[in-house]
């Protein structure tokens, strides 16, 4: 004889309680690490905030390689990035890009994820 509550007696006593908020889809998921990963770098971070700094929240690539200390091409890698996760905007003007902040991007995926990830009030 086992000691060892079984399957059947913690469904029945009801040990489990079903989610009070509505659970992240995979595919949800996938984007939302997506988006997280194009933040989760000190490059980027510091892109966004030059940019934010700049009259307008605009900025020209050119502006942008001296305060973060990295090679034009390296920085215009980051700002793709950036672009492809829907953080900021390129606009070409001639020879160079100017770069926008997506206007609440970075609230909106901070509220998604806490909107999943917290925890329910009782």
């Amino acid at each position: 004889m086992s000691l060892a509550p079984s399957l059947t007696d913690s469904a029945a006593t009801g040990c489990c309680s079903p989610p009070s908020v509505v659970e992240m889809s995979l595919d949800d998921a996938e984007r939302t690490a997506r988006a997280l990963k194009a933040l989760a770098d000190p490059a980027r971070l510091r892109l966004l905030s030059a940019i934010a700094a700049h009259e307008g929240g605009e900025a020209c690539v050119c502006d942008l390689t001296e305060p973060v200390g990295l090679s034009q091409p390296t920085v215009s890698h980051h700002l793709r990035v950036l672009t492809s996760a829907g953080f900021v905007t390129r606009e070409k003007r001639g020879v160079w890009a100017y770069f926008t902040l997506v206007p609440g991007a970075v609230e909106q995926l901070s509220a998604h994820v806490l909107a999943h990830l917290s925890r329910a009030e009782p």
